[in-house]
């Protein structure tokens, strides 16, 4: 490879202003480690640079180098420059400055010298570019980038990336449903459509070893994918500019300043369409196919060559979310049971008829929920939402919550050994020691220490002191957010306090005649749709900022790989997003209706908000009502805008240049006019879906069809991920990864949070352990007055008397003045009656209930939390198959390199052998007179 020995850089006069100054591919000249690279293996840096002292003419610039203009030739599904040798690795699209309708020509002219000095690095290290200008806009041009096989191989060693070594046939895949292949044959992709990847040994790329490697053809021994990923790996380290003794740097400043509208790598082809090529793979035709297609809902995905399309970053995403799906088909199942047997047996809830009877619950008078403005009302008013409550708060629930205590175990357990696997099978087990550190990380390494290991120097950005203070002040940001959140759902809860007794008072007069409107628009109606409304506003609002200020916090404590990066954000966003989502769910769980006291001394918010009572069905049927609604609203949103956001905005792109439409436009154009799928596209996917986890596990015991909707919410969303992507996106630049990083602690935390929720639910917020107390306790002497265990009474011991004369002025209802004014009212608790000698203090009932509920917590996490220790234990994170194959790969990998290195041995003494032979030979050999 002929290598340029000359760097061109853009030197700014210091009194020129740069307007995106300040980020992170800014730094001093002085501390840029990675340009003077690690002194083992060249990269960008060993290039002498040339410093262009002003803006001047850089045309005139003897080391200034240009990329080739070519007219399109009229191949609109080509991958190759106009030669057709030559393939197209990456693009990056330009809008032509000349061409510019604005007056801020100094701008432009500043952009068009970064450009261009960048594009001259590009070709100085050895790319190879060509322009083209647009068929349908004439003002963007597209720059071609290709990567000639001495740059994939200097940059594959830098990089370490593993390629092929000889065929592997250790690699046999065997189906755990061996006997029912008839049966999954159906789900499994047709390998006369997509056939199977041949399985390669597999060592780290060495350029003085490349004989050693499975070389048949230099233009696919480095797979498209791979070959976006090194280009990558140079546009996001290259420079173009210096000012004030700082170097700017990088494909991503230059796009997020404008420089560049776009980089991307292309699709091989179109997704409805073969390409016409016969040795294009046509690999986006068979995903759109076999994967994205809606006739393909049932069958398995094709996950081999997702990874080989995408890179196994997303196909270790999709590997996670089909497992997932998998396994949510038993929970559906168990809790589609558990809700059929509470449906059936509604019929027979003793309790639920007492509320309903007209001679119990019909004449049972219970106190006013709020002050002055609240009236008295009849328990059987509540007849239908206990019928409901029924359904949900049974024995079932209770076998449903352990079962999934012990599910979610299981998942998480087998989806590691599945992901061990998947790392054999994508040959990712050695990643860490693959992959690179980020450009920006390198860019601040200055300060020198001595490695523990190998006693040598190396570069950090920061000392340990610094590293201290960043994760002080990191921390220390998102606990003030997290805090901001709560502060908001607190006033949430302030407005919904006093909103209600505002609702109580004018919607009766305004309603008054509506019957119709009145039923359902009660003062607790509007009280919760109003509260619901500005809960929603704010969350949008503040999930639109902390997701920057987030970027910031980690852009600051500056993680050294890619996978740190992602694993930082990925703990800061979900921090937030678990106080974001489940905070309402935990208020209703957990605090409401638990801390009001009694008629005669409720308990204030400040001093003048009553406390918020449950609705008259309970709290855990409005716990129940709040997850129904979050879950499938927010399934049913999030489904529909990826589907119809994307859509849009490609449809109005192909609007604006409808004109040209009868034009042919190369593959490049078509795939500028996608949508681009940001850096924290997929970070986003997962975030949906471990929200989506947490409601399945965290609050199951008041939700059994949890799982069934996140079922068939998963069956959709993978569907229309793949739709997404192989119609509506832009190709993403291929990333390694290993697993799906912090996203698996996360998931570990939750299922261990969920045994805790469950039961609280189970105790506190459900009436099971009340009714258990009654019916072996209190139904039969000496507490009851039944001669057998019976739930007949348990309506009337569970609810206290309160005798109205007693209400404080404050707290005195207003009852309808045409009514007869009772002289007692119930209220929930267990208390003792007036006239007791300590009326209205909690009774033995009462204390019961708390050592029943506190016993029932403590045997049910120590008996869920047994089996989930011994069944972490039991299952192995990796198989032992799995173990077997990575050590005889790596056994055999290293013999063959061995064996060949020997071979070279052997062949080099044979020839240095016959040259010593020749040697003596000459020197015994008698001199001729």
């Amino acid at each position: 490879m002929q290598m340029m020995t000359r760097d061109v850089l853009l030197e700014m006069d210091q009194e020129e202003e740069d307007d995106d100054d300040g980020d992170i591919g800014d730094v001093a000249a002085s501390k840029r480690p990675f340009l003077t690279s690690h002194p083992s293996r060249p990269v960008l840096g060993n290039i002498e640079q040339t410093a262009v002292s002003s803006f001047g003419a850089l045309e005139s610039q003897p080391d200034f180098r240009t990329p080739e203009f070519e007219e399109f030739n009229g191949k609109p599904n080509s991958l190759f420059f106009n030669d057709g040798q030559r393939r197209i690795d990456f693009v990056l699209v330009y809008e032509d400055e000349s061409k510019k309708e604005t007056n801020k020509k100094g701008s432009n002219e500043k952009q068009r010298r970064k450009r261009r000095a960048y594009e001259s690095n590009l070709i100085c290290d050895g790319l190879h570019l060509e322009a083209t200008r647009s068929v349908l806009d004439d003002k963007l041009v597209f720059v071609k980038v290709h990567a000639p096989w001495e740059v994939l191989c200097t940059y594959a060693e830098i990089m370490h990336i593993k390629l092929p070594l000889k065929p592997n046939d250790l690699k046999t895949r065997s189906s755990a449903f061996g006997n029912f292949s008839w049966f999954t044959k159906v789900l499994q992709v047709d390998e006369s459509i997509i056939k199977p990847e041949q399985e390669f040994f597999t060592a780290p790329f060495e350029k003085n070893r490349m004989n050693d490697f499975y070389i048949q053809d230099r233009d696919t021994f480095f797979n498209p994918a791979t070959r976006s990923r090194i280009v990558y790996f140079i546009l996001s380290r290259v420079m173009y500019q210096v000012r004030d003794n700082v170097k700017k740097f990088g494909i991503n400043k230059l796009v997020s300043s404008g420089i560049y509208k776009a980089a991307f790598p292309l699709h091989d082809c179109t997704f409805n369409h073969k390409s016409e090529d016969v040795s294009c793979p046509s690999e986006r035709y068979l995903l759109y196919r076999e994967w994205a297609h809606p006739r393909s809902i049932y069958k398995k995905q094709p996950l081999d060559l997702i990874r080989k399309y995408y890179g196994e970053k997303i196909g270790i995403y999709f590997a996670w979310l089909g497992y997932y799906t998998q396994m949510l088909l038993l929970a559906a199942v168990v809790g589609v049971a558990c809700f059929l047997y509470g449906y059936f047996n509604q019929n027979n809830c003793t309790w639920s008829k007492e509320v309903c009877h007209p001679d119990i619950g019909g004449k049972i008078i219970m106190c006013p929920q709020c002050d002055k403005h609240c009236s008295f009302w009849n328990l059987n008013i509540t007849c239908e939402s206990s019928k409901k409550l029924c359904i949900f708060d049974s024995f079932g629930t209770l076998v449903f919550a352990v079962f999934m205590g012990i599910w979610v175990t299981l998942f998480l357990e087998f989806w590691k050994r599945r992901q061990a696997e998947l790392e054999y099978e994508w040959d990712t087990v050695e990643l860490q020691q693959e992959e690179q550190p980020r450009p920006e990380y390198e860019a601040q390494c200055t300060h020198v220490v001595i490695n523990e290991i190998t006693q040598e120097q190396e570069r950090v950005p920061f000392t340990t002191w610094g590293k201290c203070v960043r994760i002080t002040l990191c921390a220390s940001a998102v606990f003030f957010w997290i805090l901001l959140i709560i502060a908001s759902v607190i006033g949430i809860i302030v407005y919904r306090l006093s909103v209600f007794i505002v609702f109580s008072t004018k919607l009766p007069e305004t309603l008054n005649g509506t019957d119709s409107i009145q039923k359902y628009l009660t003062p607790q109606t509007a009280t919760s749709i109003t509260a619901s409304l500005i809960s929603f506003v704010i969350i949008m609002i503040l999930n639109i900022i902390y997701e920057k200020v987030a970027i910031m916090i980690t852009n600051f404590e500056l993680p050294r790989t890619q996978t740190d990066y992602e694993n930082s954000l990925t703990m800061k966003m979900f921090l937030f997003q678990f106080v974001n989502y489940y905070s309402s769910c935990f208020y209703i769980a957990f605090f409401k209706g638990k801390f009001v006291g009694y008629p005669g001394d409720p308990v204030y918010w400040l001093g003048k908000y009553r406390n918020e009572e449950c609705d008259p069905g309970g709290c855990l049927l409005e716990l129940t009502t709040q997850l129904t609604i979050i879950m499938g609203g927010k399934a049913i949103w999030n489904n529909i805008q990826e589907v119809l956001l994307p859509w849009v905005k490609n449809l109005i792109g192909r609007c604006r240049t409808v004109s040209g439409a009868e034009k042919m436009t190369p593959r490049w154009e078509q795939d500028y006019h996608l949508q681009l799928m940001g850096k924290l596209g997929l970070f986003y996917e997962y975030l949906e879906m471990i929200i989506q986890f947490g409601f399945v596990t965290l609050f199951v015991a008041s939700f059994p069809l949890a799982p069934l909707l996140a079922l068939v919410n998963n069956i959709l969303e993978i569907r229309v991920d793949a739709w997404k992507m192989t119609t509506q996106y832009r190709r993403m630049v291929p990333e390694k990864a290993q697993d799906i990083g912090a996203w698996q602690p996360i998931m570990q935390g939750i299922a261990i949070l969920a045994v805790v929720t469950n039961a609280m639910i189970i105790a506190f917020t459900s009436d099971m352990i009340p009714r258990l107390v009654y019916y072996w306790s209190f139904s039969v002497p000496p507490y009851g007055n039944h001669t057998h265990y019976t739930m007949e009474g348990y309506i009337n011991s569970t609810l206290s008397i309160f005798n109205v004369s007693d209400f404080k002025n404050q707290s005195k209802g207003n009852p309808d003045p045409k009514a007869v004014i009772p002289t007692t009212c119930r209220y929930r608790d267990f208390r003792n009656p007036p006239g007791h000698e300590q009326q209205y203090k909690h009774n033995i009932y009462y204390w019961h209930v708390i050592a029943a509920k506190l016993a029932f917590i403590i045997v049910m996490e120590h008996l869920i939390y047994s089996v989930k220790f011994f069944v972490s234990y039991a299952i192995p994170d990796v198989s032992k198959s799995t173990k077997s194959k990575i050590k005889r790969e790596k056994y055999l990998t290293q013999k063959l390199l061995r064996e060949n290195h020997l071979k070279d041995m052997t062949k080099n003494m044979g020839v240095i052998a016959e040259r010593m032979g020749a040697v003596v030979e000459n020197n015994l050999r008698p001199k001729l007179e």
